[in-house]
């Protein structure tokens, strides 16, 4: 037997073994994913049959890396095909791999990638909320299971490959994949990077084997979130020292939890694009960082390059040199061979990305059991529990930012006025990357408050205006329908709905080559001012003029500038893209059943002219012309009850260098007490300043937080801590080190907000 078909040998023997009887066009058939999955195979009546295209792919490099979006089913694709079923997929995947296994002369399986920023998106998987969202909730522990539900989602169809979304930090909210950062401090997302590598690929070491776990490919890398002017995908204006300060942190603990895949960004970096920058991947990654995966171009991401290389060997000579080992969309890759003949190249630089390629199929288990089960996919795909987890989530994530005592509902309220673009609107609930939903999967905001409501309470509706267009003509019916109301509720914010009859960009992303009037969010959808849309805030002008009690509910995919709501409104609840059950979710929220508990992961600015505003800055003056703080900072969410904070104790006022580096931490503890009428969850968290630096300091730095559930009349004693992980710092010549000085740590419930302080020192 040849050693890589034995299962009991060593991955690297396996891999070195068949690596020495690949030709040098097997070889590069591994790198690549050029072939958009959903081109692989058509419809003939009630057959789904494999295409010549796809019979084309896999003969120009004997086999195949991987495949693209087989299940995507979206606006996108919708030209070609409207998704298939889960059935469908298992039996397609498959045949896939049956044709490659047996078509090949190794007989390589292929790997399955597919996108899952916040479910996987094929029809009828579970659609979660945004991570902007998922951020909000400071759950990483819920999100841990909330991977682990996609995950098998994607495994049960046949997919291998998970594309989420983990590393990009928020820093400027005009970007529109805003809605796929976490937020904008990069401790808070890089615990969530963590739990989404662990959900995904499990934390066992041959977990990947079993048919419930997926590989993470996280992206992007690096630094996305920080391009100029919040314009996508373009360059980015930092220095090495915010690099590794703000950027590096997730793919640094994703790699700690075994992260198997990582994404290049678009954006480059001081002149330098990812897709080549070799002391990016390279250095940093593999040889810093430790990472033992693969890296996969993002779509067409060297193809790019051109206006630098001038033609395609090049760029694919480069990204491959560089450390891109699997291909995503890109002609760069196809001609490889001859950038070898050219010099560019040479085989050992193909054996390098390929090894990588063929790890991970060893680790899935793939030559042993190729096949997915065609009668597991029934009992995963939209199953009760993951229903209830999208639910278990969705009521995480919601931040109360306002409340002039008239949430919840009480007894007086028998008239309710929903009114919104973003009230009855399916789409507009689920953020960028969605797939179709089928009729009834996902709960509006509107039926989720008429779902919650007493049975003597009447809800009445009105569109009243869209996301961004002009048209004032719906703004009588909405009045009408508030006349008579005890309360309205104003349903507002953005969208990143995408649909059938729109044109998109070869990657995927939409051209906004035409006025729509829902979409202000999601990838190439920047704006400039951060303002809500089209006549949004005239309709909640013309309403306020009724003097009804006015809650706003925000359906956004990033913080929207919201001053005279912020005066005007009554109460005001920042639902983000709350998923298929955030309309439930928010119902019950609004009548008490369940208590709000987010905290924002990203500030809320006053207007778009403050930008940046995120809270870890270094010192600054004030403008003249307007407040430097947002409108509502980092880590800040209102309740229905009220926490005290009180008894609070330090274990060492000192620790030497010494003992830190033996694992000794700081730990602040301090008792929160619930004082209000519900049971409650709480956000505790610890910031510290560095006050004795060898280089400017910012302000504030999150290093560690604890989500508490508190009964009512109850106190509970919380423990955060920091040792030498969270102290260290960068210094002159950029070496993590651990320096001597004064350290300031602050507890408070959001960034703006400090109960405690302390200072200890590190002698």
């Amino acid at each position: 037997m040849d050693i890589y078909k034995d299962s009991s040998k060593p991955v690297n023997e396996r891999v070195n073994d068949l690596l020495s009887k690949m030709t040098i066009k097997e070889k590069i058939g591994q790198l690549n994913q050029k072939m958009l999955g959903w081109n692989a195979y058509k419809r003939e009546q009630d057959n789904i049959i494999l295409t010549q295209a796809f019979h084309k792919e896999v003969a120009f490099g004997d086999g195949l890396g991987a495949i693209y979006g087989l299940f995507r089913a979206d606006g996108w694709n919708s030209h070609i095909t409207m998704g298939i079923s889960p059935k469908d997929s298992v039996r397609v995947a498959n045949e896939i791999q049956q044709y490659v296994i047996e078509h090949t002369r190794l007989g390589i399986p292929v790997l399955l990638s597919e996108e899952c920023p916040h479910g996987h998106e094929a029809l009828e998987a579970t659609t979660f909320p945004t991570n902007i969202g998922i951020g909000s909730s400071w759950n990483p522990d819920l999100y841990e299971q909330v991977c682990g539900v996609m995950a098998k989602e994607m495994r049960a169809r046949g997919g291998h490959l998970g594309l989420i979304s983990t590393l990009d930090i928020a820093t400027d909210p005009r970007w529109g994949r805003t809605e796929e950062c976490y937020g904008e401090d990069p401790y808070l997302a890089s615990c969530f990077c963590e739990s989404a590598v662990k959900g995904l690929q499990g934390t066992e070491s041959d977990g990947l084997r079993n048919h419930d776990k997926v590989i993470a490919v996280v992206k992007h890398f690096c630094a996305q979130g920080a391009t100029i002017g919040g314009h996508n995908g373009k360059s980015t204006n930092i220095g090495q020292r915010e690099l590794h300060e703000i950027h590096l942190l997730g793919m640094q603990k994703a790699a700690k939890a075994g992260a198997l895949g990582c994404m290049a960004a678009y954006n480059d970096i001081d002149g330098v694009p990812c897709h080549i920058n070799k002391h990016l991947l390279t250095t940093i990654l593999r040889e810093s960082m430790g990472f033992e995966g693969f890296v996969m171009s993002d779509g067409l991401g060297v193809d790019r390059l051109l206006t630098i290389t001038g033609d395609y060997e090049q760029s694919g000579a480069y990204a491959l040199k560089a450390g891109v080992d699997l291909n995503l969309w890109n002609e760069s890759f196809l001609v490889l061979e001859s950038a070898i003949h050219s010099g560019h190249l040479t085989e050992k630089d193909l054996d390098v990305a390929v090894a990588r390629i063929l790890a991970v199929k060893f680790k899935l288990g793939l030559f042993e059991k190729p096949y997915m089960d065609e009668h597991l996919v029934d009992a995963v795909i939209g199953s009760e529990a993951s229903k209830d987890m999208a639910l278990s989530i969705a009521r995480e994530v919601p931040v109360l930012l306002k409340n002039d005592h008239i949430l919840p509902f009480d007894e007086h309220i028998k008239q309710i006025a929903v009114i919104g673009p973003n009230s009855h609107h399916v789409y507009n609930s689920l953020g960028d990357y969605t797939q179709w939903q089928e009729e009834g999967k996902v709960t509006t905001i509107l039926e989720g408050i008429i779902t919650h409501a007493p049975k003597d309470v009447s809800v009445k509706y009105a569109h009243g205006c869209s996301v961004r267009g002009m048209d004032k003509s719906e703004f009588d019916a909405a009045i009408q329908v508030a006349k008579n109301a005890d309360v309205i509720v104003l349903v507002l914010g953005g969208s990143s709905t995408r649909e059938a009859n729109m044109t998109f960009e070869d990657n995927g992303a939409l051209f906004m080559d035409a006025f729509t009037t829902e979409i202000d969010c999601g990838e190439a959808v920047d704006l400039a001012d951060l303002s809500l849309g089209g006549v949004q805030q005239d309709l909640a002008i013309a309403l306020k003029v009724l003097h009804k009690p006015l809650v706003t509910i925000l359906i956004q995919g990033r913080p929207h500038a919201i001053p005279w709501f912020a005066q005007h409104s009554d109460a005001i609840l920042c639902g983000w893209y709350p998923g298929e059950k955030g309309g439930e979710a928010i119902g019950e929220m609004l009548f008490g059943k369940v208590v709000p508990s987010g905290k924002l992961s990203i500030s809320m600015p006053v207007s778009s002219a403050q930008l940046p505003v995120y809270y870890n800055r270094k010192d600054e003056t004030p403008y003249v012309d307007l407040q430097a703080k947002p409108l509502y900072p980092f880590g800040y969410g209102l309740s229905y009850t009220r926490f005290v904070y009180q008894h609070f104790s330090l274990n060492h006022k000192s620790l030497s260098q010494h003992a830190l580096e033996q694992g000794e931490r700081f730990n602040l503890s301090f008792h929160i007490r619930n004082d209000g009428d519900y049971d409650a969850k709480e956000i505790a968290q610890l910031y510290i300043y560095d006050m004795e630096s060898c280089i400017t300091r910012r302000i504030k730095e999150l290093r560690d937080f604890k989500k508490i559930h508190i009964p009512q009349n109850t106190s509970v004693q919380v423990t955060l801590s920091v040792g030498i992980e969270e102290l260290s710092i960068y210094n002159y010549d950029m070496d993590f080190v651990l320096e001597p000085g004064q350290v300031k740590l602050m507890v408070g419930c959001n960034s703006d907000c400090m109960y405690h302080e302390e200072i200890v020192t590190i002698c």
